[in-house]
């Protein structure tokens, strides 16, 4: 199944506090229970003001369904083609 990042503008991430992210962490958990199995979340990267997500699922629009439900923007949705690490280079 592809994977995707999602960048998601939101002004102050990096201020958001233990709680806040808790608090988005269970209404993103909420939303991908009631869509099923066919969407996973596996991690995110919070900077300044951006938070970068990181998913598996089948296209690009239940990535999309997914934000509208739980209130989360999508500015940008990638599919990640490829990883590479410092083991791509031996």
């Amino acid at each position: 199944m592809p994977k995707y990042i999602i960048e998601r503008e939101i002004p102050g991430a990096g201020d958001l506090t233990a709680e806040d992210l808790q608090q988005i962490s269970m209404k993103s958990c909420e939303v991908l229970n009631k869509m099923g199995p066919k969407i996973q979340w596996l991690q995110s990267y919070v900077t300044d003001d951006k938070v970068y997500c990181v998913y598996i699922a089948p296209d690009e629009q239940t990535i999309r369904r997914h934000a509208e439900q739980g209130g989360f923007p999508a500015n940008k949705v990638s599919e990640i083609k490829t990883v590479i690490d410092p083991t791509t280079a031996e």
